[in-house]
């Protein structure tokens, strides 16, 4: 399959690499010459584990070329994928379409009369009927089919995600466009992997709909963090205990500061959006979103408060500030919010993370950057863990006392076990574990 991969970003670069490594042939496109000339020399603009050797191997191939000329791929493409952003647009929520638009106006203009045209950004109900739309505006003569084929890749996860997914959900309205999609994805079908073909509107709401789900229960295990501080008991165990259910499932259930990334905030407020405008109130979404806005300064608060009410003057050591581990990607990190609000009650903060610097910098002002964790926390009143990067799994324990002027250690991502904290001198304070939790018994694994 001849394959065009319209936008170089995150899906695209990744979405477009992993086809290449199923065997199509591969453009990928972005209308920014210096990202596509890094591209061409191997240099990636993010960081996903995996994906540099990927793109190298698949350009030594010949399967994988990255360009500017939308019109010259297009002209030769079996199937073209929309992979543009679609960021919350200012003042009402709704996703910003109007990339997604002009790249289907530019694509029509070039294609061949038997392409396929597939959604592949988030986008709401109802863009793959006006992309079908502007399609039939800008090239009449043309028998264009358009797809909506929605990703769900976890950045720092992203290559196993599209290799092995737990599902591909194509949402098609003709033959033509099930038939080109199942043969792009055939490589999948050696493991079995389930392909769910809908109409487009099913797969546009599948999207929404699994990310708003995946906020609901990291919310719901924010409050239930809160109760089992209340009441004295352990969250983790908690978590293990409901989330052996099947029916419920273990993952999303790791209480912390709150989510961010590119897709939860941006998705849920779309969907709320989507869902006002069609006079459906979806009030359980709405309220994990209420929940999870909050969660951020309760923690500011309670690292004000463990610092004994004041955090003026004080330095507070952060530990990870991208908005998950394995990622260099700082879009709604909880850090955004939460260290310009320790520094406007009077902090001063040193920082570490393994790869967010380059794009925290642009965020941040009067941030004293570490080369390590522990000289982050050299002469800092309050170690705070904010993201679980595997560097910051294992600290030695001794050292990290050593270092701080102050013994205060808060786990904002419940990394450490309590009692090894207390052993090592620590005041150590975690996420809806009782302080006395040290003898505590777990379930079984």
């Amino acid at each position: 399959m001849q394959i065009v991969m319209i936008g170089s970003g995150y899906v695209g670069l990744v979405s477009g690499t992993c086809f290449a490594e199923f065997g199509h042939n591969v453009v990928c496109i972005d209308s920014n010459a210096a990202v596509i000339e890094n591209l061409q020399a191997g240099i990636i603009p993010i960081f996903e584990p995996g994906l540099d050797t990927l793109v190298t191997r698949n350009i030594s191939a010949g399967r994988l070329r990255f360009s500017t000329d939308t019109a010259s791929a297009v002209a030769v493409a079996n199937a073209v994928f929309i992979a543009v952003g679609t960021p919350s647009r200012r003042g009402d929520g709704h996703a910003d379409l109007t990339h997604v638009y002009a790249a289907a106006r530019e694509i029509a203009a070039a294609a061949p009369d038997d392409c396929v045209i597939v959604d592949k950004s988030t986008v709401p109900v109802g863009t793959a009927r006006e992309v079908e739309a502007i399609c039939r505006e800008v090239a009449p003569h043309k028998q264009l089919s358009v797809a909506s084929n929605p990703e769900f890749l976890r950045e720092g996860s992203a290559i196993e995600d599209f290799m092995r997914p737990d599902r591909v959900i194509c949402g098609v309205d003709d033959p033509k466009a099930e038939s080109v999609l199942r043969a792009i994805y055939r490589p999948l079908s050696l493991r079995e992997t389930p392909l769910v073909f809908t109409d487009r509107e099913t797969a546009e709401v599948i999207k929404y709909a699994a990310n708003a789900f995946l906020a609901i229960k990291i919310s719901f295990i924010n409050e239930i963090s809160d109760l089992c501080e209340a009441v004295g008991a352990n969250v983790q165990d908690v978590a293990k205990g409901i989330g052996l259910d099947k029916r419920i499932g273990s993952k999303f259930l790791h209480p912390g500061p709150g989510y961010g990334g590119s897709c939860f905030p941006k998705d849920t407020l779309a969907l709320l959006q989507t869902a006002r405008s069609n006079g459906v109130p979806l009030k359980i979404v709405t309220a994990a979103t209420e929940v999870n806005n909050t969660r951020k300064g309760e923690m500011v608060e309670r690292v004000i408060r463990l610092c004994g009410g004041s955090v003026a003057g004080k330095k507070i050591a952060v530990l990870g500030v991208t908005f998950k581990p394995n990622t260099d990607d700082m879009r709604e990190a909880p850090s955004l919010m939460m260290i310009p609000a320790w520094q406007a009650a009077g902090a001063q903060i040193s920082a570490f993370d393994p790869q967010g610097r380059g794009h925290a910098d642009q965020y941040f002002s009067q941030v004293n950057w570490a080369n390590d964790p522990y000289e982050a926390i050299v002469g800092a009143d309050a170690a705070v863990l904010l993201t679980e990067w595997n560097e910051l799994r294992a600290l030695d324990l001794a050292k990290v006392k050593a270092q701080l002027k102050s013994p205060l250690f808060i786990d904002l991502r419940n990394v450490y076990p309590p009692e090894d904290m207390r052993s090592a001198g620590l005041q150590y304070h975690s996420i809806g574990r009782p302080y006395r939790d040290a003898g505590a018994r777990s379930l079984p694994a």
